[in-house]
């Protein structure tokens, strides 16, 4: 799933290569990709690309006296610009292509997703706060104000596990599961320990880790291709997806923690003293 450092990058890129430039038309191929019917999706066609921006994991573009195209690739979608867009409209079918956009220079992105759970969504709305995933959004832990005392006052009232808090997009906007892993092992921390729990100390552990986490994979991700993102973002991880492999830090093995639709990876002398987690319906350190 594109989480913040690739939404920022894509933001980025697209701000290079929309900005100034006329939307003329929007080609919708997967009709459940549309979240939205007022205003309609041909409102922002023939209107010029003002600005593009990132809401957590959503994906703004703001169109001159017009309405936003707002976009959430979810977890299998992702955004593949093309120089030329093909002669003739997409044509429906069972492949990846959901919805495409086509400037008056000819170029444009598709917008794909992958596999069978159909989760990209696409809204057009006159204010991006109209759509309920962003008027819910907790900060941006890249802002100038997201401090530590910050981050102490949202995980204080916290009776859930790290892991849990990091990836509530009401709490922390933009994080999910692979950097969320990274932040945990960056900071030392087990992915099951009770936000709550934290003392100072390790608040500014956690914040420190947040922070220097995302914005070296912002700064990895910078200048980057769009379609070449999803390999830099793999290349940069240390401990997510890594299962079986040596640790970076310290050689231990990787460990996984298996969720029904997702999992954890952590190493276990980085960040759980040494102990491998338990199943997650004990959601305790194996003794």
């Amino acid at each position: 799933m594109p989480e913040l450092p690739e939404v920022e990058a894509l933001k980025d890129f697209l701000t290079e290569h929309l900005v100034g430039h006329e939307i003329v038309r929007v080609l919708p191929v997967a009709i459940s990709v549309l979240k939205t019917y007022d205003p309609p999706l041909s409102a922002v066609e023939g209107r010029e690309v003002t600005a593009v921006r990132r809401h957590g994991k959503f994906l703004d573009l703001a169109t001159g006296g017009g309405p936003h195209l707002v976009t959430h690739l979810a977890r299998a979608g992702w955004l593949q610009w093309r120089d030329r867009l093909p002669d003739g409209p997409p044509r429906p079918g069972r492949g990846p292509l959901a919805l495409r956009v086509a400037l008056e220079t000819g170029a444009g992105f598709d917008l794909t997703e992958a596999g069978t759970q159909k989760r990209l969504a696409v809204h057009v709305v006159r204010d991006p706060r109209e759509i309920p995933g962003v008027a819910r959004l907790g900060p941006d832990p890249l802002a100038d104000d997201f401090d530590a005392a910050r981050l102490a006052g949202l995980l204080r009232p916290e009776r859930r596990r790290l892991k849990g808090a990091l990836r509530d997009q009401s709490l922390i906007a933009g994080v999910g599961n692979a950097y969320s892993d990274e932040i945990l092992h960056a900071a030392r921390m087990s992915p099951f320990k009770l936000a709550a729990s934290l003392t100072p100390e390790e608040t500014d552990r956690l914040h420190a880790a947040l922070q220097g986490t995302l914005r070296a994979a912002v700064e990895r991700s910078r200048g980057v291709a769009a379609g070449r993102l999803k390999a830099e973002k793999k290349s940069g991880l240390r401990v997510h997806g890594r299962t079986g492999e040596p640790c970076p830090v310290c050689g231990d093995t990787i460990r996984e923690v298996s969720f029904s639709d997702s999992s954890l990876q952590y190493c276990p002398t980085c960040q759980t003293g040494g102990k491998p987690l338990a199943d997650r319906r004990m959601s305790r350190l194996l003794k």
